[in-house]
């Protein structure tokens, strides 16, 4: 009855559910994983967020990297800006997340004899791309801002792939250690995502926008949904097995219907003489002598 189990088709579908489900039930868990990461992240920032600013030089320094749980930290810091050595870097979406353009990267001097790097914000790309924008000056004099730190960018973990032989001044990532050779000062690792200046300025870069901590992505639905292909796998071949049971069975019952009708037809077709006939049972009348008389009443004398 279940001999069909060991044909082909059905040992290669057996095989490929069995392949199938660890591999969606481990899909799953890193879809989860994402989310719990995604979720981590939002936390870590919004709490650097909400906490005090600090001088910039107690979360970063020279040689020292930007720890993870100092990103997005209000800092300040006091300096003049050195535009000679500011630039660009390509290909940065607006706050709308679709105009393409540039972000404005300055050193500020710092009173100790170091730099340290600041996004001045956002301004959409000219018509040609081989020169340097038009970027709005930085205020003049002294200066202090405020922002939120940020860690240097590289390809690993900005997914941007760093292009060569720019335009001069125009750069794909924002790199502390890149720009201190130009500077010719020690730099700050990291740099500074401005969100206010004294003096402010006219006509200023378009900010950066704060970071989104609400967005926890898609990550838990791909879970939820790897988990639902996971189920699926057994519940459909135990439906293909049930429905091949019911074919079968369809199948017997109609050649045994094919049977009876043969052997009906078949018995139909038979001989006829050898079965007594009805008529045979009647015995023929006999008038005279026959076998029966007629019996005729006496009258008395």
């Amino acid at each position: 009855m279940y001999r069909f189990l060991l044909s082909r088709q059905w040992v290669i579908l057996t095989l490929v559910g069995l392949v199938l489900i660890p591999v969606m039930i481990e899909l799953g868990f890193w879809q989860l994983h994402r989310h719990e990461q995604r979720v981590a992240h939002n936390q870590q920032v919004s709490k650097s967020l909400n906490a005090p600013a600090v001088p910039v030089g107690e979360l970063t320094g020279v040689g020292r990297d930007v720890a993870k749980k100092d990103t997005s930290r209000k800092v300040t810091a006091a300096g003049r800006y050195d535009a000679r050595h500011e630039v660009v870097v390509r290909q940065r979406t607006g706050a709308d997340e679709q105009s393409i353009g540039y972000f404005v990267v300055t050193p500020l001097l710092l009173a100790d004899g170091k730099a340290v790097l600041i996004n001045r914000g956002w301004i959409p790309a000219p018509g040609n791309l081989t020169r340097f924008p038009k970027v709005p000056a930085p205020p003049s004099g002294e200066v202090a801002v405020s922002g939120r730190l940020r860690a240097d960018e590289s390809t690993g973990s900005s997914g941007i792939k760093d292009k060569k032989g720019l335009p001069q001044r125009q750069v794909m990532l924002i790199s502390s250690e890149r720009q201190a050779a130009s500077v010719g000062r020690p730099m700050l690792n990291g740099y500074i995502e401005l969100t206010g200046s004294t003096p402010r300025g006219t006509n200023q870069p378009e900010p950066v926008p704060t970071p989104d901590t609400s967005g926890i992505g898609s990550h838990m639905a791909y879970a939820v949904q790897w988990w639902l292909f996971t189920a699926a796998v057994p519940i459909g071949w135990v439906v293909l097995f049930r429905r091949e049971l019911r074919d079968q069975a369809a199948a017997a019952a109609k050649a045994a219907k094919a049977a009876r009708k043969a052997e009906e037809a078949a018995a139909a077709a038979s001989p006829s003489g050898d079965e007594p006939s009805a008529d045979a049972d009647l015995s023929p009348s006999t008038t005279g002598s026959g076998a029966h008389s007629t019996l005729r009443p006496v009258s008395p004398k």
